[in-house]
């Protein structure tokens, strides 16, 4: 019974609480003993705190018992990426360059809005070294592990929230996505990872890698992601680029449908190399979407790989992100960081313009491209999860971790909101994601195309490791 409780959705949860049936502390209980039991096969976790954790499961049972809980969450069991301020608990980064002994006295917004809505905080979930790249291993951590294949990658940098989510420990996760980073490792791991509208949800302090950086949810389910989002989207006056608040239940018409949708279907973005099974488990998932009564076209967005415009963003924040390390600390930094960020460096100003320039370009077709079409749906990944402990999927003609994440930076530069949900497997077992991009703002639009989705093909969870 406890693995049973230990999965169950967000929704499930509060369902069960209001009814008596589960009380926060068992829920909080169980999902400390999968952590238990599962943190030794696939290292996502770089903090645990079962003393915090079990406190405020206390709280939260108390406060059902009078019936009066606190907020849209309270008494789930949830987990916060190491590169968010979490108050008591140090954000060390994935690096050895952070100094824990620091007085860590202060949430990031997210954070804080899990807290107010009663959450149940458990620990802080494993990132890359300042979440550079698309897979998740650190100087600091050390390897996360792909729980449908231990020797394979989750992929990052979001990646250990991705295996808490997969394994049930914890219901609710949160990401970070600068070129993927949430919906790589949704995509690799068979779960569900939103990359909201820039904005959408606020952020402090912003990330080094500028306005490309979205924080989102990462679950099990479209309902609780939009559950997770209601609580996290709003405003924040710390995030000066925070959207207006509104009072958004996105749960509000996520059953609604997709029948008439106009969808534009790119297999490969006109450029893309994508993995057969790939191909043909998105081509499937696409079957779905028409079956659902969407109006679905083959055909790509019209834009040549912005790949060049986004290593100039990406390089820039690297090196933003290490501009006030001291020298000695360097020589501890994973390799592939400090490569990029002295890079970064040698960027000319008028070079990095250039590319904000382009960018801005990228964007305006996107948004003309939406006036024709509701939604694109593209792969999330054009391969399945590779080899853990390693940046590339083929080490002999790929440079960097972008070479093989083709279909997800492009929407970091325009800001769009984007989904992966699960489509499938290859034959090897791995999962296969299926990612659907919105208009600006178009969350909602986003969130209720995934779910009509799964409403046909529900997620499917790994077995546990070991």
């Amino acid at each position: 019974m406890t693995d049973d409780i230990a999965t169950l959705s967000a929704t499930a949860l509060l369902h069960a609480y209001r009814r008596r049936i589960l009380s926060p502390v068992e829920v909080t209980e169980a999902v400390l003993a999968r952590i238990g039991r599962c943190q030794p096969h696939v290292n996502a976790f770089t903090l645990v705190d079962e003393a915090a954790a079990l406190a405020s499961a206390r709280a939260a049972e108390a406060r059902w018992a009078r019936g009066a809980p606190q907020g849209l969450l309270d008494g789930v069991p949830v987990t916060v990426k190491d590169l968010l301020l979490t108050r008591g608990w140090p954000t060390r980064r994935g690096s050895l360059s952070v100094d824990p002994a620091q007085p860590w006295e202060e949430d990031a917004p997210a954070t804080a809005r899990l807290r107010e809505h009663g959450a149940v905080l458990l620990g802080k979930t494993t990132t890359p070294e300042y979440g550079w790249k698309g897979v998740t291993d650190a100087p600091l951590t050390g390897i996360t592990r792909n729980p449908w294949d231990l020797a394979r990658t989750p992929g990052g940098s979001s990646g250990g929230a991705a295996v808490a989510a997969a394994l049930g420990m914890g219901a609710l996760h949160i990401g970070t996505d600068g070129g993927g980073s949430i919906r790589i490792p949704a995509g690799f791991t068979g779960i569900v990872g939103l990359k909201p509208s820039f904005g959408r949800v606020p952020a402090h302090p912003l990330s080094p890698f500028g306005t490309v950086s979205h924080v989102g949810p990462m679950t099990r389910t479209v309902s609780d992601c939009a559950l997770m989002l209601t609580v996290l989207a709003g405003f924040d006056p710390r995030d000066w680029h925070a959207l207006p608040a509104e009072a958004r239940d996105y749960r509000v018409g996520l059953e609604d449908g997709v029948a008439g949708l106009r969808v534009a279907f790119s297999p490969c973005l006109g450029y893309v190399e994508v993995d057969p099974e790939v191909a043909a488990a998105v081509a499937a998932a696409v079957a779905v979407l028409v079956d659902l009564g969407m109006r679905v076209e083959a055909v790509d967005p019209g834009f040549a790989d912005p790949r060049e415009v986004f290593d100039r963003h990406w390089y820039a924040g690297a090196a933003n992100a290490l501009a006030s390390l001291p020298a000695e600390h360097w020589a501890r930094l994973d390799p592939g960081l400090r490569e990029v960020a002295e890079a970064g460096r040698e960027i000319p100003l008028l070079d990095y313009l250039a590319a904000v320039n382009e960018r801005g370009r990228l964007g305006q077709r996107l948004r003309l491209f939406h006036e024709d079409y509701d939604l694109l749906v593209t792969p999330s990944l054009p391969i399945p999860a590779f080899a853990a402990g390693q940046e590339l999927a083929e080490p002999t003609s790929q440079r960097r971790w972008p070479d093989w994440t083709p279909f997800s930076y492009p929407f970091n530069l325009s800001q769009q909101p984007a989904i992966s949900v699960p489509c499938g497997f290859t034959a090897a077992g791995l999962p296969v994601g299926l990612q659907i991009v919105g208009p600006m703002h178009g969350d909602a639009l986003v969130l209720r195309a995934a779910r009509a989705y799964e409403s046909r093909c529900p997620v499917r969870l790994p077995p546990l490791p070991g």
